[in-house]
């Protein structure tokens, strides 16, 4: 189990990134035949971006819930170029996990499949971790402490933007 730092600690990376948020939904779940394979098909994955850290994966972090069976995955890369590459190269293994998918269940509905993009400019994000082990985005980047011009919210993302941020009350 990872070590619980005491404080309060945000994330630091000066250059643009990927968020990237993936998730598979079982809908049914007694069809463990072909859902199954899909699922023992992300080990493989994340084996090879893992180690092979030039193919740009920063960090992930993943969640699974198990009513409705869901399994969440967040994962930060270094850029958009390199998470489609991952994604579209016949040398690497998710195109043909995809390819599988697509085949075997797509069409019947036994699993769903869902993902989000975010494409992160330096110093558009914010983030906290208070009395947790290095995790998330500050396990993929550079993890600090959450101090000074970067004790809030509001001072986080000012210092990221070099600017105040003007607060809009309605």
């Amino acid at each position: 189990m990872p070590t619980v730092i005491p404080g309060r600690f945000t994330a630091q990376r000066d250059e643009p990134f990927v968020v990237f948020l993936i998730g598979m939904r079982i809908n049914r779940f007694w069809q463990f035949k072909k859902w199954l394979p899909v699922v023992n098909a992300m080990p493989k994955m994340m084996q090879v971006l893992l180690s092979q850290p030039e193919r740009g994966l920063l960090g992930s972090e993943s969640f699974m819930r198990i009513w409705p069976l869901e399994i969440i995955m967040i994962s930060y890369w270094r850029s958009f170029d390199d998470l489609e590459h991952f994604a579209r190269s016949k040398d690497d293994p998710h195109l043909s996990a995809w390819q599988d998918y697509q085949r075997n269940i797509a069409a019947d509905g036994t699993a769903g499949v869902w993902h989000e993009t975010y494409l992160i400019e330096p110093g558009s994000y914010e983030c906290v971790y208070a009395n947790m082990p290095v995790f998330g985005l500050a396990a993929a980047t550079t993890h600090i402490p959450a101090v000074n011009q970067r004790a809030s919210a509001r001072r986080r993302l000012q210092a990221g933007h070099g600017a105040e941020i003007v607060e809009i009350r309605s």
